[in-house]
């Protein structure tokens, strides 16, 4: 029974009581939101496009902007406010797409989606698809700089203690991913590391410091 909140927002996407939930799936908006996903654009996306989920705005004059259990603002911090609640909508920074029977499935954050040779990539599908092998403890997936592609996927991994790394794992890893996502979402690039960069608190991946890290290998 899967969803989708944020401290901004509560529980925004749901299976609520009633619902046939589908494996992976968010759900579907909680009533008290007006849940869509946008493309950058500001258009409304089709049926399994990947776009920003926003909360649309009732009120821009209203308290909450006529949402309740929607946050007021970023306190002290004026610029993020308006870059986060702009155009008549509440900004998540987060995409998804949404299929035919108005099921919202999650791709990621908006600066973590990957663009390889004109594909939107988000890693969360192909994190899931690593995290099904029994020697990935950890992994993030980011992108890095290619000449003809612009970016391809990169998977950077925590192996468990008894498996060792070696270039016939890397093609196991690669071959693996890409019998169960389309060709184009395999890891084009896999690096094992001893540990993951996180934040203090919550213990979340920063896949921006594996990005950062990244410049200096890859840029060109």
């Amino acid at each position: 029974m899967e969803g989708f909140g944020q401290t901004e927002t509560t529980l925004s996407i749901a299976n609520v009581v009633g619902m046939e939930p589908k494996p992976g799936s968010m759900g579907k908006p909680n009533p008290q939101y007006d849940v869509q996903v946008l493309l950058p654009d500001g258009t409304s996306a089709g049926v399994g496009e990947t776009g920003e989920i926003c909360v649309k705005l009732k009120d821009s004059n209203a308290v909450g902007y006529g949402v309740p259990g929607l946050a007021l603002c970023y306190y002290g911090d004026e610029e993020n406010t308006a870059e986060t609640w702009r155009d008549g909508y509440y900004h998540t920074g987060d995409t998804a797409w949404v299929d035919e029977d108005g099921y919202f499935w999650y791709v990621g954050r908006v600066d973590d989606v990957i663009k390889s040779s004109g594909y939107r990539i988000g890693p969360f599908e192909i994190e899931s698809v690593l995290m099904e092998l029994p020697y990935v403890l950890e992994c993030a997936v980011t992108g890095v700089p290619d000449e003809i592609r612009g970016q391809v996927v990169k998977a950077t991994i925590v192996l468990t203690k008894d498996k060792t790394a070696s270039d016939e794992l890397v093609k196991e890893i690669k071959d693996y991913v890409k019998e169960r996502t389309a060709p184009y979402k395999y890891p084009r690039v896999v690096e094992f590391v001893s540990e993951l960069p996180k934040t203090v608190g919550s213990g979340k991946i920063r896949r921006a410091a594996i990005r950062e890290m990244d410049k200096a290998k890859y840029q060109k």
